[in-house]
């Protein structure tokens, strides 16, 4: 009987062991740079680990934004990827 107790043992140690080394990996690999990647404002995407600068549409397309309150809320991103805080983003 105590051949088995010290396989169960063992096996239960081993799968002890890898589950905490998987959950460091996720720890290291996925959550820490996505945390940090979202704290300077930028967008984070976990399955390729890229962390992107958002830009504004009407930088791509050339075209000015002619509603007020869509400029305003550009001109606030814009401040915010500036200083990468969300307080500089505030209207003066």
């Amino acid at each position: 009987m105590s051949k088995l107790i010290r396989q169960v043992f063992r096996i239960t140690a081993a799968v002890f062991v890898v589950v905490s080394l998987v959950m460091v990996v996720i720890q290291l690999v996925w959550i820490d740079p996505g945390r940090e990647c979202e704290q300077a404002g930028k967008w984070w995407d976990w399955r390729q680990r890229t962390c992107a600068q958002p830009i504004l549409i009407s930088d791509i397309t050339g075209r000015p934004i002619t509603d007020r309150k869509s400029h305003d809320a550009a001109k606030a991103d814009a401040r915010t990827r500036e200083s990468g805080t969300p307080e500089a983003a505030k209207p003066d």
